[in-house]
């Protein structure tokens, strides 16, 4: 297995909101010269949508989907002292530490279901992920699906994994599928799922995952009021995560019922 490396930069210039992202992500530069799309720890889900986000571009790497680069991005107080914008402000000044950060796809398109063309293997690994990250956020309206040199990129995962928005109950969502797969854009091309979810298998095992989870900030697992300790979530996202792959014939089942 390829070990994970995660690069650390420091955001050197604030260039522009994304404002079509409901959480106002925004293109930075960081000191290594390159320009990234940096996702706020102050936004509205907060550290958790990093977490889903950094757990869901990792894994779709681990597949063999593309995936813009992550990074872990240091954001210090200075932006927010010279920014005029009340709101990117206040999301700057929320921000202050450790951030997320994708590579920018300079030139990319947003991928139309209309026109834009992906081969089978790749929707049906793209269909059955999201399958495994209960990610709510791939459908027609918004695709979260990038065209660059002619490849399917893969973004935005920061809508998955809706159960660690509440430690209590956890538990209850190890065994349960993920119906609103019927909502996805690639379902009507995914003809391939069990063939992607025997590479799924090949891909990602327990190791692999608790490698991810292993790479995630402690400060993100942090929150006041929180009902486990960042050792207990750790355990408890690979633990979720190893019961998806262990039942994932089940979500190709409810996947190919639904196309």
């Amino acid at each position: 297995m390829n070990t994970i490396e995660i690069r650390t930069v420091n955001v050197v210039q604030y260039i522009s909101p994304l404002r079509e992202g409901g959480s106002l992500p925004a293109i930075v530069k960081a000191d290594d010269g390159f320009l990234y799309v940096l996702k706020f720890r102050g936004a509205g889900q907060g550290k958790k949508a990093l977490i889903a986000e950094f757990i869901g571009g990792e894994l779709a790497r681990a597949i063999g989907l593309k995936v813009p680069e992550l990074v872990f991005m240091n954001l210090d107080d200075s932006f927010s002292k010279t920014e005029p914008d009340e709101e990117i402000q206040d999301l700057l000044k929320f921000s202050v530490g450790l951030n997320l950060g994708l590579h920018f796809l300079s030139s990319a398109i947003t991928y139309d279901p209309l026109v834009s063309k992906v081969d089978s293997l790749t929707a049906s690994k793209v269909v059955l992920l999201d399958s495994l990250l209960s990610n709510i956020d791939r459908t027609a309206k918004n695709t979260n699906l990038l065209k660059w040199n002619k490849e399917l990129w893969i973004i935005d995962h920061g809508a998955s994994l809706y159960f660690h928005h509440n430690w209590q109950t956890w538990e209850n969502h190890l065994k349960k599928t993920f119906p609103m797969i019927k909502d996805h854009v690639l379902l009507t091309k995914a003809t391939l799922l069990s063939e992607a979810s025997a590479k799924i298998k090949q891909s990602i095992n327990i190791d692999t995952i608790t490698e991810i989870i292993s790479k995630i900030p402690e400060d993100w697992l942090l929150s006041e009021g929180d009902f486990l300790n960042s050792d207990e979530m750790r355990a408890a996202y690979v633990a979720f995560l190893n019961a998806k792959i262990l039942m994932i014939d089940v979500l190709v089942k409810e996947a190919e019922d639904a196309r």
